[in-house]
């Protein structure tokens, strides 16, 4: 069931039935238990009998929002229906001014790079939510130490790239048959000249100007090369490779097991370390959060890769200084989260790194 479903059947219910539904699902996030009607009849803000509860309990299950989870008259919500809590009865708080100040304060402190920042920002919502928090940020960049072409087959050279950090990339390139090796010599020089100490990112518009505007001092032949060789290092060529260019930083796992009672809730956590391992499903399934704006709520097996372990995602897309969104961060959880308390803790927080990085 997807977010317009849910609010339009909320929209369908009576008032009774979403008052139960809503002090109901509010009673099991914070108790973690079944909720019977006696409970419900002393939380519920009109005067209802037990009885008239456990008929709009019954109700509710039949429309698969509750069930049953053993002989209990206790109730608990069933996915479908905390997807109807979440986007069709919850009421979201607001953080509190000292609250605001804190998040701002901790995310800055002593953050320089955005490593720093965005690794600040994922340790202090895994604190304040007892969460994992998670965060998706686009692959720092290397400085580069060495470019260099090299012929290797009539019509084919390879560009080797060395950054400052050891790792070595290999693109193979087209170029005219026949080429001379002075060519592809004279290619390396010049790149090496702008490119060695800095990231491809900051000297690539400055080369591609100098070869537009011509005033580089190459003749046709090797400024072609050149630019081949800039479009094939840039990584807006390489589509499918979009996920190895993203960093999955996550922080405060151990927080998953402060909840954990029973030998089910161990294989649900267990399921859910493995869950995180597979870092590029992962990755994918938070970048479905970089679409629109504001808060996205992944719930249990609405998606496959939580379909075993019954966990839930609130996230949110953060952007740069020219205000393209390039990453995602959120918090990691079982499905039983405070949602409105953590919706509007990830909602500023995603804004807040946004300023920073602006």
């Amino acid at each position: 069931m997807d977010s317009t479903q849910a609010r339009l059947l909320a929209g369908d219910l009576g008032e009774r039935s979403r008052d139960v539904l809503r002090h109901l699902v509010d009673a099991y996030l914070s108790s973690g238990e079944p909720v019977g009607s006696r409970t419900l009849s002393q939380r519920l803000p009109h005067t209802l009998s037990p009885a008239s509860i456990r008929n709009v309990m019954s109700d509710l299950e039949m429309l698969g929002l509750l069930y049953s989870p053993h002989t209990s008259a206790g109730r608990v919500p069933t996915e479908k229906g905390l997807r109807l809590f979440v986007d069709g009865l919850l009421e979201v708080g607001e953080l509190s001014p000292s609250e605001r100040a804190a998040i701002e304060a901790r995310v800055s402190a002593k953050a320089q790079g955005l490593e720093d920042v965005l690794t600040q920002a994922t340790m202090m919502l895994s604190g304040l939510s007892r969460c994992a928090g998670l965060v998706v940020a686009p692959k720092q960049e290397a400085v580069l130490k060495h470019v260099e072409f090299v012929g290797v087959t009539p019509g084919k050279a390879l560009v080797v790239i060395v950054s400052d950090d050891g790792q070595v990339e290999n693109r193979l390139i087209d170029v005219p048959v026949g080429l001379p090796a002075s060519a592809l010599s004279e290619a390396s020089s010049y790149l090496n000249s702008r490119l060695r100490g800095r990231t491809l990112e900051v000297a690539r518009g400055e080369i591609l100007a100098e070869l537009e505007g011509q005033r580089a001092e190459l003749d046709q032949l090797t400024a072609k090369i050149v630019a081949e060789g800039l479009a094939t290092l840039a990584v807006g060529n390489h589509p499918e490779r979009s996920e190895e260019e993203k960093v999955l930083i996550v922080r405060g796992t151990s927080h998953l097991l402060d909840t954990v009672e029973a030998q089910a809730d161990i294989a649900r956590v267990r399921m859910l370390f493995e869950d995180i391992e597979r870092k590029n499903e992962l990755i994918r399934l938070l970048k479905l959060a970089e679409q629109g704006d504001g808060v996205k709520i992944f719930i249990g097996s609405e998606n496959r890769l939580f379909s075993l372990s019954g966990s839930s995602i609130v996230a949110a897309p953060y952007a740069n200084a020219q205000g393209k969104v390039v990453g995602v961060i959120g918090v990691l959880g079982p499905t039983r989260l405070n949602y409105a308390r953590i919706i509007p803790m990830v909602d500023h927080t995603a804004k807040v790194v946004g300023r920073l990085l602006a």
